[in-house]
């Protein structure tokens, strides 16, 4: 079987740049549409037999009529080739209330064919997937309330919903492994975490506030190829093994955490005991360019912070962010102006101030604000403020002296 496996559409993100007066619709959401448009088209072109989609079209659970069309067109598109499509419920498309419609429910309430939705915890056979030779394990997000809800799990013992959650869902997972037929395929698709994964940020993924799937429940060698959604940096969990375990990662890069990554989706020639697994990189992705700069002193301040981009023409169409850290006394120093001009081909420039605040000068124990004079305090002030020029210190705090005994003089 051929299938084409992809993740994370969220294609109404639209956090960054402006819209597009043809359309109508955020540049960003271009971005997201022509991602999808390649995988449709590849789909299409290359006739393949499965697609399956692991999770979160949108960004939010209520997305606007005019995001649900563009995502219902591409899809639809599928419908009318008769590619069997599989669409998993992710956690941005789930409503949290009970018996609140999900944001891909209108496949499933129109009963679009050769669409399926699933949007929760089953085991589909044969006759539930057009007669396609494969039967199917399918986990949508599952909320740790969910879960305890439908298991009658008691909210009073958290230390049993820790150390039981992982067990019930793996028994669930196990006995529909038994349950299988052996000579058919065996797909798993979830969207979850699942332990050893990496995030973005290069975080582990552990046990947190929502169910995490242990590695060794998606390795089990009857399964033939697992398709997962919901992180978004692309990467196979049993690589070089079987079954391939795959986060094909997001269609669009999301934000600056996402700024390295290549985005892909994947095409898999499965049979029973072995996959094939190609990566498709998805062409002309936004560039995401993160800069930092740490600002000593105030000379050349503009020069450096200039330095620390790239050349403009690596910045056309980018989306760029320079963070500054820097003495709070050289905030004015700070060009933004020249900097927007110098970046002006990017798609959209952030400039990220950092003001660094020195902390408080501390009195000794046996002293108290109350017990110092203006003048001491004074001085104390520009210890704190670091005026550096002993001179200086003495200037300013011969004219403060003058002013504080006219002042007395005057009271007098």
């Amino acid at each position: 079987m051929k299938l084409l496996h992809f993740a994370d559409a969220h294609i109404d993100m639209a956090n960054y740049g402006r819209q597009d007066p043809l359309t109508g619709l955020p540049l960003r959401v271009l971005d997201f549409l022509k991602s999808l448009d390649t995988i449709i088209e590849t789909a299409l072109s290359e006739s393949v037999d499965l697609v399956i989609f692991a999770g979160d079209a949108y960004k939010d659970r209520s997305p606007a009529p005019t995001f649900q069309r563009e995502w219902d067109k591409r899809i639809v598109r599928l419908s009318q080739a008769k590619i069997p499509t599989l669409l998993l419920v992710g956690n941005h498309d789930m409503s949290p209330a009970v018996g609140r419609a999900h944001a891909v429910q209108e496949f499933d309430t129109l009963q679009v064919p050769f669409v399926k939705v699933l949007d929760r915890p089953q085991f589909l056979q044969p006759d539930a997937l057009w007669d396609l030779p494969i039967q199917v394990i399918a986990l949508p997000w599952i909320t740790r309330s969910g879960l305890m809800a439908n298991l009658e799990m008691d909210m009073a013992k958290p230390e049993e919903i820790f150390s039981n959650i992982e067990e019930r869902i793996s028994d669930l997972v196990t006995g529909w492994l038994e349950q299988a037929d052996p000579s058919l395929l065996t797909l798993l698709t979830a969207h979850a975490s699942v332990q050893g994964a990496v995030y973005g940020a290069e975080r582990m993924v552990m046990l947190g506030a929502d169910v995490t799937l242990p590695g060794s429940l998606v390795k089990d060698k009857r399964l033939d190829y697992v398709a997962l959604g919901h992180i978004h940096k692309p990467q196979d969990l049993n690589e070089g093994q079987h079954p391939p375990v795959i986060y094909p990662g997001s269609i669009e890069r999301v934000d600056f955490s996402e700024a390295n990554d290549e985005k892909f989706f994947v095409i898999a020639e499965v049979q029973k005991g072995a996959a094939q697994v190609e990566w498709r990189k998805l062409p002309g992705v936004r560039p995401f360019v993160d800069r930092r700069a740490v600002l000593q002193s105030g000379e050349n301040v503009n020069e450096v912070l200039r330095a620390a981009l790239p050349p403009s023409e690596e910045m056309k169409d980018a989306i760029v962010r320079l963070t500054v850290e820097y003495p709070r006394e050289l905030d004015s120093l700070v060009d933004e102006p020249a900097l927007r001009k110098y970046a002006a081909d990017a798609f959209e420039f952030h400039l990220a101030k950092r003001p660094l605040v020195e902390g408080r000068i501390r009195l000794p124990a046996d002293q108290t604000v109350s017990s110092l004079s203006p003048l001491d305090l004074l001085e104390q002030y520009w210890r704190a403020s670091k005026v550096s020029q002993q001179e200086e210190v003495a200037a300013l705090q011969s004219l403060a002296r003058e002013i504080v005994e006219a002042g007395q003089e005057v009271d007098r």
